[in-house]
């Protein structure tokens, strides 16, 4: 065919290729007018709704209604299914017949008793293939049933994506029918497409664009859509495009399917579990007919679930495991945030995790997999060491909003001096489309260029569910090896690093924590979370701790394995990186806080099971010290049913002492002054106590050292005014910061509410606005070297952030805080970019400000959130955002925070002890009379803190104790077991025994060597 030569006019030409295959413009005559051929209707169409979600066996039971196309159905969270009666025509016999299915919400197809695929109109999925080619053999009449979940596949914000839901909205099937699908039209419209693309993409200054260019053209000629013979002549060109190779540098892509689920955010966890199905089993699908598809896949908890609720699926899953197609990874029991929960939380994900994917799959990952987390702590790297994994996966710190992350593969090194290999897919995405703008993405945006030719591209619908589908798979297979692009390789994630591994000799170092500069208001959103992780985090060492004892004190007590499995995957749940951040809608907070309440519950009674155990029952009371060290402490006993009395109690380290009360060396007293302002005094700390409740002095008594600056308050609360840009409940903007007002209004001032010589008491109360209050309790006991804050605030606020403030009279360039199994340090002052984009931080249990030989330390019970700047420690107490969930923090909260000034540094000071004599309560319980104190495992020195023992997954009767050096220093420490060791082994957090490394018990202990911020953990096996 001659053709007259083509005039250079770019715009044309490709616009011109465009419209041949809109889906918009000029459909009656181009090619995508052509995707479907003949249709028919079905033969019925039923429904029935359901306000829960119903398992199939009970919903194919029901009396379905005849159903109209168009018609309205809800509300928002129901359920509506569907019974389709279909009858193809003989006539479509050679053909390739599909259900074609538009509606809203997200619907999963059931076809004899099994799920077989999911469909979402948001995901691309709009048609369900009954038959690749109808034979005669084949069923021409068949029923299928649609489950149609009443919610989008991002929830169904009213007005925006993260708004709270709109709980009455309505939904509507707009069509349902049988097509036929002209496969012929769509691999033509992917070569289109793909070529199009790469004329966009690669731009005016590239040749192979021009060469893209008139390509696509030429096709256009040589296709006549109302003429299938012609497609092979443009299928021709276009296969000849596609087959020009690339040089051997090339970049190399690796493509993983992906379908990135969040366990809770806009929608509720049990439709969490229909969308796991729904993705899963399209995954399957899509196996099937292309080997070649590698999907990754995260989160024992949803294989459970799968588990569960489709076990069928779930054996087509474990098939395609074996396969090498459908790839777990991660190792954790849920993605979960990666600053909040305790390092032994942590831990105990990779000890879930793993165990699970072991006992399901036969094989443990070798790589975590976090893409979606805001913020990751500098001790993930020696925890994923210590659970057999050395890679490491994420890309949300390309979401930063100050600063601009140097790297996209580099080596992360952690507190300790552990080190991962680190990957950021350098496309900033983690549901990618296969779209040749994701690959050029990849290649332009990585970081590492020179140091790194290996890239992941991880393609597939995600957040909400929804994967990868065929057309993504189609438009990869055309370009894996295309000059102009890089090359694609369909891989897991076990060949990305194996070749990153290979060429790792240049790539940088990063070291410390990696901190995430947007979605700080995490730290403080959902109060009521936060304090229920705290609490349950807690409540769960002490009961392992107790039942361990009462396991070796008492040969009759059962360790409650399955019970504390059960309540510890409870509590991981909740540390979902859009649950415990706070950043989800009201159902999930109602669930998670009933989770908690549930672990409560069931928590205190394996507790007080566990210290019968351990303790003889009697007419005394004794009380269960389970951290490592030696505690003074007041106590509120009760005596008889009505009298309350308090009695000072010294406990030894992890162990039980009947109640002795013990005379302090210094009575506390409280004093009102002449001014109105309250004294309080214990010997080894003086408050002055204003009538608006702040601090006008704090002195440390030893060294007469003043911890208040001049005509400043401590214990000042403020209020900021707390609008971000966009995402409500995860961002707290700096500009929030120049909003400051105090909370000046007294409502009741500083009175004294008890004067006793092992505590003394001030309560006031402060009016915060029209609808809030706060109403605190100052506390000081005897013995005790900081002040409690008892604090009750009625909030009933809209974006708003309460905050309370210390200025201390303490100069460091530099503040400390706790995190997971040690502390690091962040600047106080802003002089970078980077410095002053930790305007507000994370910590745990404390956060001190020292100079030399003298410190401030600011402790709290439930609380993560800080901002030390210059001279003024700030904890943050409660924000109020409205969406996604309009109600967040609404109501009463209570909450303890603490003030400790002193001498020296923090460590000498035993602030790390404080902190945790803060957070575990000695717990009371009854005893015989002639009960010896007695303490089961002491550790010297300080430095080195005895965190969890608990009983050993796989070796009954055997202890597993885990420890961590706590100050940041090399040491060597003992530590001391009363109870009749037989054997002791290193073991790694998966406790796996080295069985080259006993430990060697000796009469004076075990004696172990830490490197700063080691963990370290041995495995006992105790005599009967």
């Amino acid at each position: 065919m001659y053709h007259q030569p083509v005039l250079k006019n770019r715009r044309t030409l490709l616009e011109r290729a465009e419209k041949f295959v809109s889906d918009l413009y000029f459909t009656d005559c181009n090619l995508r007018g052509r995707l479907y051929g003949d249709s028919h209707p079905l033969e019925s169409l039923g429904s029935f709704m359901s306000s829960k979600r119903i398992t199939f066996s009970e919903a194919q039971t029901q009396s379905f209604s005849p159903y109209k196309l168009g018609d309205s159905f809800g509300p928002t969270w129901w359920t509506c299914w569907f019974k389709a009666a279909l009858k193809i025509p003989v006539s479509w016999r050679g053909k390739e017949v599909h259900l074609l299915w538009d509606s809203d919400g997200e619907a999963m197809v059931w076809r004899d008793g099994q799920p077989v695929q999911g469909l979402t109109k948001e995901g691309e999925k709009t048609s369900y293939i009954l038959s690749d080619c109808l034979t005669e053999e084949e069923t021409h009449r068949l029923d299928i049933y649609v489950e149609l979940a009443c919610n989008g596949l991002f929830g169904a914000g009213q007005g925006s994506m993260i708004a709270a839901p709109d709980p009455n909205k309505t939904f509507t099937v707009r069509k349902a029918e049988l097509v036929v699908f002209n496969r012929d039209v769509r691999e033509l419209l992917t070569d289109f497409e793909m070529l199009i693309d790469i004329v966009k993409e690669l731009g005016e200054s590239e040749q192979r664009s021009f060469q893209a260019l008139f390509t696509v053209n030429e096709m256009v000629n040589v296709s006549n859509p109302a003429d299938p013979n012609s497609f092979d002549k443009a299928r021709t060109l276009a296969h000849k495009f596609f087959s020009q190779r690339n040089g051997q540098s090339q970049h190399t892509v690796h493509a993983m399917g992906h379908c990135h689920i969040d366990s809770a955010w806009l929608w509720p966890y049990e439709e969490t579990i229909r969308k796991c199905g729904r993705s899963w089993v399209t995954a399957i699908r899509l196996m099937e007919k292309n080997p070649e598809f590698v999907f990754t896949c995260s989160q024992a908890q949803q294989f459970e679930w799968v588990k569960s609720w489709y076990p069928g699926l779930f054996s087509e899953i474990q098939r395609y495991v074996k396969t090498g197609q459908f790839v777990p990874v991660g190792g954790t029991w849920v993605e979960m945030d990666g600053n909040l929960p305790s390092g032994e939380s942590m831990v105990r994900q990779f000890l879930q995790g793993q165990r699970y994917f072991e006992q399901e799959f036969g094989k443990r990952c070798k790589e975590f997999w976090l893409p979606d987390t805001f913020g990751y702590s500098a001790q993930l790297p020696q925890i994923m060491q210590g659970c057999g994994i050395s890679n490491f996966l994420t890309q949300k710190l390309s979401w930063n909003l100050v600063n601009t992350f140097p790297h996209s593969t580099f080596f992360w090194e952690g507190l300790d001096g552990s080190k991962v290999l680190t990957h950021f897919p350098p496309g900033n995405s983690y549901e990618m489309k296969g779209k040749v703008e994701d690959l050029v993405k990849t290649v332009k945006q990585n970081k590492d260029k020179g140091r790194a030719n290996h890239s992941a591209v991880l393609f597939g619908f995600g957040d909400g569910g929804g994967g990868p589908t065929q057309l993504m798979l189609d438009r990869l297979r055309r370009v894996q090896d295309t000059d102009g692009l890089p090359k694609v390789h369909m891989c897991g994630p076990d060949k990305l690093f194996s070749q990153l591994w290979a060429d790792s000799h240049l790539l940088c170092t990063w070291t410390g924590e990696l901190f995430l500069e947007l979605h700080n208001g995490t730290y403080t959103t959902q109060a009521q979370i936060k304090c229920g992780n705290r609490q349950c985090e807690t409540l769960l060492h002490d009961v392992e701790m107790a039942s361990s004892l009462a396991m070796c004190r008492d040969q009759t007590f059962q360790y409650p394995v399955l019970k504390l499995r059960e309540l510890w995957r409870l509590l991981l749940l909740n540390q979902f990186h859009d649950v415990i951040p706070g950043s989800c809608i009201e159902m999930v907070v109602e669930d998670a806080l009933r989770y908690y309440e549930d672990i409560k519950r069931a928590g205190a009674a394996l507790l007080q099971d566990g210290l019968g155990g351990l303790m003889s029952k009697g007419e005394a009371t004794g009380v269960f010290n389970s951290l490592p060290w030696e505690r003074l402490e007041v106590l509120q006993i009760q005596d008889g049913p009505s009298k309350h009395d308090l009695a000072l109690v010294r406990v030894p380290s992890i162990g039980v002492a009947p109640v002795q009360d013990t005379k302090p060396v210094t009575p506390v007293c409280v004093a009102v002054q002449a001014d109105g302002s309250v004294l309080m005094e214990n010997g080894i700390v003086r408050a002055v106590v204003n009538k608006d409740g702040t601090l006008t002095s704090l002195c440390l008594i030893s060294g007469n050292r003043e911890a208040i600056p001049d005509g400043c308050g401590g214990n000042q609360f403020v209020m900021f005014d707390d609008v971000p840009l966009y995402w409500d409940a995860w961002d707290v903007m700096d500009y929030h910061l120049q909003t400051r007002k105090p909370v000046v209004e007294v409502l009741r001032p500083a009175h004294v509410l008890s004067s006793h010589e092992l505590r003394g008491s001030v309560g006031f109360a402060l009016r915060i606005s029209d609808e809030s209050t706060v109403t605190q309790e100052i506390v000081m006991d005897a013995m005790c070297p900081y002040i409690k804050f008892n604090t009750q605030v009625d909030w009933a606020e809209s974006h708003k952030f309460l905050k309370v403030e210390f200025p201390v009279r303490v100069r460091s360039p530099n503040a400390t805080y706790e995190i997971q199994f040690g502390h690091l340090q962040r600047p106080t002052h802003r002089n970078t970019s980077w410095d002053w984009a930790k305007f507000e931080v994370w910590g745990h249990k404390w956060a001190d400000l020292s100079e030399h030989n003298f410190g401030v330390a600011l402790l709290n019970d439930c609380k993560y959130g800080y901002s030390v700047h210059k001279n003024t420690m700030t904890l943050s107490l409660l924000r109020a955002p409205k969406a996604p969930d309009a109600n967040a923090d609404m109501g009463t909260h209570h909450f303890t925070y603490a003030i400790m000034p002193h001498t020296g540094s923090f460590q000498d000071a035993a602030v790390i002890q404080c902190a945790y004599n803060l957070n575990f309560p000695l717990r009371l319980a009854s005893c015989s009379l002639d009960t010896a104190p007695w303490s089961a495992f002491s550790i010297s020195p300080s430095s080195v803190i005895l965190e969890t023992v608990k009983q050993a997954e796989d070796q009954k009767g055997a202890l597993v104790v885990r420890m961590y050096e706590a100050h940041g220093g090399s040491v060597t420490a003992t530590l001391r077991v009363m109870l009749p060791v037989k054997e002791a082994w290193h073991c790694n957090l998966l406790e796996q025994i080295d069985t080259t490394k006993p430990a060697h018990v000796t009469e004076d202990g075990i004696t172990l060597d830490f490197s700063p911020f080691q963990v370290r953990s041995l495995l006992l096996v105790v005599n009967a």
